[in-house]
């Protein structure tokens, strides 16, 4: 029950890189890949204060501030510099690496001893439940754990929310259409470029936040858990695409947030079989290329019959 619990948990925490993720690739059509750097940017910035004594809460504002900044950057480089999008997002992702280690100070900061939102979601947990915790089917799970998953779990639908409200309001909209139809909208007489700098800073400040949210929950940053984390969002992205149609903005919302769980439950279900960890990385872009492939061999298989019955009506 406690893998079930850390999976769910984790699968929210990064549901908030789903959401940011779902920005640039699916409003703006923009292969954004700063994530890797970004989440690992957020982490860093906000292990650090933290463990330099600073609040927790404006840890995490301004780790999430720094992916923001990370992808004004690189909506900068690709309107500003006319590089293309793909390679602004290399540029940038690379260059991070190097800021995430001088920002950290070493490849790794232990969380553990120090004051975290993690640490007052377990404190808050254990005041409000006890040291007992919840019997859950049978199983007792910790105070702490089932704090940490609201709290993750509150988090997430308020982001998905806010970026619902906002999408619907007059900027918001403007952006949705930039993505759409760029032509239009500088026909309007509305700036293109700026839209999609501040598109990508929403977009990476979502990942950061989720990379300070999830360094946090685990207790440490590593400049190495950025890598293949845009894969994950993709991933994250399509099967909620799967699950929900995607047919409005609110369905695409929440289809990022189930996909982000749903994969981490498959991750967390392939551990439990004994995968190797060093083959998770492997095993996540199969299942990549599985949500990739699914939808277009399901739309094959309903329309078979439905050519089948057609041509048997010609016949006839």
């Amino acid at each position: 029950m406690t893998l079930l619990v850390g999976a769910f948990t984790i699968g929210l925490i990064l549901a908030l890189l789903s959401l940011g993720v779902l920005v640039s690739f699916r409003i703006f059509g923009l292969p954004d890949i700063t994530a890797d750097g970004s989440i690992t940017l957020g982490a860093a910035v906000t292990a650090t204060l933290c463990a330099q004594g600073i609040n927790p809460i404006l840890a995490t504002a301004a780790g999430m501030l720094s992916g923001a900044l990370a992808g004004a950057f690189t909506g900068i480089l690709h309107t500003k510099f006319k590089i293309n999008a793909l390679l602004a997002g290399i540029l940038v992702m690379t260059a991070l690496y190097s800021v995430n280690l001088r920002v950290m100070g070493r490849s790794n900061i232990p969380l553990m001893q120090h004051t975290t939102l993690g640490t007052w979601g377990e404190n808050f947990g254990h005041t409000l439940l006890g040291e007992g915790g919840l019997m859950v089917f049978g199983w007792r799970v910790g105070a702490g754990e089932v704090a940490l998953l609201l709290g993750s779990c509150a988090i997430a639908v308020l982001m998905a929310l806010a970026l619902f409200a906002f999408f619907r309001t007059h900027l918001g909209t403007a952006m949705r259409a930039t993505g759409d139809n760029p032509q239009m909208i500088r026909a309007l007489g509305a700036n293109v470029e700026t839209h999609i700098i501040l598109g990508l800073a929403l977009s990476n400040g979502l990942i950061a936040l989720g990379g300070s949210l999830l360094a946090q929950y685990q207790g440490f940053a590593d400049a190495q858990m950025g890598i293949g984390m845009i894969v994950w969002g993709l991933a994250s992205v399509i099967i909620g695409e799967a699950l929900t149609g995607g047919r409005s903005l609110g369905l695409t919302l929440v289809g990022a947030i189930m996909g982000s769980v749903l994969f981490r439950l498959l991750v967390a279900v392939a551990l439990r079989w004994g995968l190797n960890p060093n083959d998770l990385k492997l095993i996540t872009a199969l299942f990549v290329f599985l949500a990739l492939i699914l939808p277009g061999l399901l739309k094959k298989f309903r329309r078979a019959p439905v050519q089948s019955a057609a041509v048997a009506g010609s016949q006839l």
